[in-house]
């Protein structure tokens, strides 16, 4: 894919994904990408992928741009961004502005891929963790792969808000109201004793600096988005370690206390593992569900995309429990939590 198709391939997403601000400003780096800048040649230097499944060098950009915005460095850039409404000749003169004036800055920033916390897939992860509680109610022994930030192991401080009732604990930090389509979430409150999570480049919320990267990835005409991950930020306490997910998991699984569930999560992270990873982090999993019992039982939440393109959208939400294998399909969810069609019933 070359980087113009790049450009108009992640437009075309945004746009899908409710940000017609994003559709617009990458059409118009498609329209008006400067070849002769030295953004351009960085971009000339990267091989293999540049899409969303590799390099994602569109998004690299984009981020790069908003967090010049969130940092109040570029007030031309300001003036354009939401909830501005600018003409298109004025976007397209601050955003080349930008990439010119700040090219140091920028250089730096698209070093690093994309990384961000969408705080709303929590939605999606509580209810799938009331069904596993539902077979085993013991507190919580939980474990996430691919965790960014952390942000979705905080899922018992939100709450999800249903047509006027609300999932979760009295004070929340924050209230998750996705479109839910299909029977309630279950009636029984999880309880978790200890989390901890993995990263190949794990992020610090409670650090300005990483705290930046989480939210200048967000779309600027999202403010929502950007209201929940600084809500989830504040309270952001789990350990996160930097590293292999499967190794991680390896000896985290050998540490699973008696009298506990453990719960290993995962959420769009999963499809972004080499196949390699994912064969193995399977294998791993399976190995250890047939060792466990009903005293430590083990149970596996994802909300991955699997490749769905004709009998649904969005992420597959799965769980598998042991002893017994058994294997439910919760549902689906959008990648951002818009939305989530719920199949498991209700109480």
């Amino acid at each position: 894919m070359i980087l113009i198709d790049a450009f108009r391939h992640q437009a075309t997403s945004c746009a899908a994904l409710g940000s017609p601000f994003m559709a617009r400003l990458l059409t118009l780096l498609a329209d008006h990408w400067p070849m002769d800048s030295a953004i351009a040649h960085k971009f000339a230097s990267f091989s293999g992928d540049i899409g969303p499944a590799g390099h994602s060098l569109p998004l690299r950009i984009a981020g790069g741009l908003h967090a010049l915005v969130l940092t109040q460095q570029d007030p031309a850039l300001m003036a354009v961004y939401p909830p501005h409404n600018p003409s298109d000749d004025a976007l397209c003169d601050a955003v080349l502005g930008a990439l010119k004036g700040h090219a140091k800055f920028l250089l730096d920033w698209v070093e690093s891929p994309p990384q961000t916390n969408e705080v709303r897939r929590s939605a999606a992860l509580i209810a799938g963790a009331r069904v596993a509680v539902s077979h085993f109610p013991l507190p919580v022994h939980l474990s996430e792969l691919g965790a960014s930030g952390g942000l979705n192991m905080m899922w018992d401080q939100y709450a999800l808000e249903l047509e006027g009732k609300r999932y979760g604990p009295d004070m929340p930090v924050l209230s998750l109201t996705p479109e839910w389509r299909g029977p309630a979430p279950l009636n029984v409150i999880p309880h978790i004793a200890n989390r901890a999570g993995v990263d190949l480049n794990p992020l610090d919320p409670q650090r300005a600096d990483h705290l930046l990267r989480l939210t200048a990835y967000l779309w600027p005409d999202q403010p929502e988005r950007l209201s929940l991950t600084r809500a989830a930020a504040s309270v952001m306490t789990a350990q996160i370690d930097r590293g292999d997910a499967i190794d991680w998991l390896s000896e985290r699984l050998l540490r699973s206390p008696q009298g506990h569930l453990h719960l290993i999560q995962h959420s769009v992270a999963w499809q972004y593992f080499p196949k390699d990873v994912q064969a193995r982090g399977t294998a791993l999993i399976e190995a250890a569900g047939a060792r466990a019992t009903a005293e430590r039982p083990l149970a596996w939440l994802s909300m991955e995309s699997d490749g769905d393109t004709t009998g649904g959208v969005g992420a597959a939400v799965t769980l598998r429990l042991w002893p017994g294998d058994i294997t439910l399909m919760l549902g689906r969810a959008d990648f951002h939590g818009r939305w989530i069609e719920w199949q498991h019933g209700g109480d």
